[in-house]
């Protein structure tokens, strides 16, 4: 995929192996499938052609047309399915072949799965997950281009997480699954190929990352850098730069958006005095908007030494032209510019 950049690191330690994206959420479906037999997989392509971007390759042959489902081309149809049977106990995996589909069942997810919980006073829980790519790829231009996550994160009922590595793939997507409420997980399809380091704890049976913790990728103490998905990559490649010039950035990888882990963000403030928020969505109401708001308003605020900075995608439509693409999403040139103008350097 073009403009990916993965950063391994030099030497694996061990026990340590190099797993992509891709295969990482192909492991939790196929462990949480095993696990649990109330857990089924439904959605476009996922089971004879074994997923569009072969997350679910292997698994309808391993457990057959009831557990790994083949729908019609119907969003609004098969999540409401999905949804009904949530309800009456199952745990589905409703994938959408990119999230831009899920507009088309966004009455099913918001009214149907988001707000059931509480309108029933607690009585009906609606453990499903719905997942899928998210965000910009490339040369799909506007239609295909959306970033979901403020959308998403925006409604209550719902949990919403965006991972970056494979690692967070895995033990966020099994989280997801043993959650008794709606779960969004936001993926990215730029990453379903890119390997990361995994530990052995990572790729067991057992490991799940817990939805509403941010993980903090790099330790630093000039500037705090909070990013989801994609861009978290971009973030570390900046601090890797800005560490040449004496500048040490503590890169925070938010997880999950909602909940959001402001508690992790709020210390990170308080060490390094300095904010700049990177994501991949437009900026109007966006997550980095949200985590701006956030720390002004709580004690963090009173040790900000500069106002807070965001870096987001342009506020357009995505083009299909490459060149007018790479300029409306965030670039590692942008993070480092956003850096030097919060510490006036």
């Amino acid at each position: 995929a073009r403009r990916l950049r993965a950063v391994p690191a030099p030497c694996p330690a061990a026990g340590v192996s190099q797993v992509t994206v891709r295969d990482a959420l192909n492991q939790a479906l196929d462990e949480e499938l095993e696990r649990d037999e109330r857990v089924f997989l439904l959605g476009e392509e996922v089971a004879q052609y074994d997923g569009a971007y072969k997350i679910s390759r292997g698994l309808w042959k391993k457990y057959g047309d009831k557990r790994v489902i083949d729908t019609p081309i119907s969003e609004m149809g098969f999540t409401g399915i999905a949804v009904g049977a949530a309800m009456a106990g199952l745990r589905p995996v409703c994938e959408f072949m990119t999230f831009n589909f899920s507009m088309q069942a966004i009455d099913q997810v918001i009214n149907s799965a988001a707000k059931t919980c509480y309108m029933s006073a607690g009585s009906i829980a609606v453990p499903i997950v719905f997942r899928g790519p998210n965000g910009a790829s490339a040369g799909v231009a506007a239609q295909h281009s959306q970033c979901f996550a403020a959308w998403y994160g925006h409604c209550p009922g719902l949990k919403v997480v965006s991972p970056w590595s494979s690692e967070d793939a895995k033990g966020l997507l099994k989280a997801s699954i043993r959650d008794d409420n709606p779960v969004v997980m936001l993926e990215n399809e730029l990453l379903y190929g890119v390997p990361f380091e995994m530990s052995e704890q990572a790729q067991s049976k057992d490991f799940v990352v817990p939805i509403g913790k941010a993980k903090i990728e790099r330790q630093g103490t000039h500037v705090t850098l909070v990013s989801h998905s994609r861009p978290v990559g971009h973030c570390l490649e900046a601090a890797a730069v800005l560490a040449k010039e004496g500048v040490e950035c503590e890169v925070i990888n938010l997880r999950t958006i909602r909940p959001m882990d402001i508690e992790t963000v709020e210390a990170s403030v308080v060490k390094t005095n300095h904010l700049v928020t990177v994501e991949g969505g437009w900026p109007q109401f966006g997550v980095g908007a949200e985590i701006c708001a956030r720390i002004m308003e709580g004690s963090a605020f009173n040790y900000l030494d500069a106002p807070a900075v965001r870096v987001t995608g342009a506020d357009v439509p995505m083009p299909y032209a490459k060149i007018l693409e790479d300029n409306c999403l965030p670039q590692v040139k942008d993070i480092i510019f956003a850096v030097k103008k919060t510490l006036n350097i």
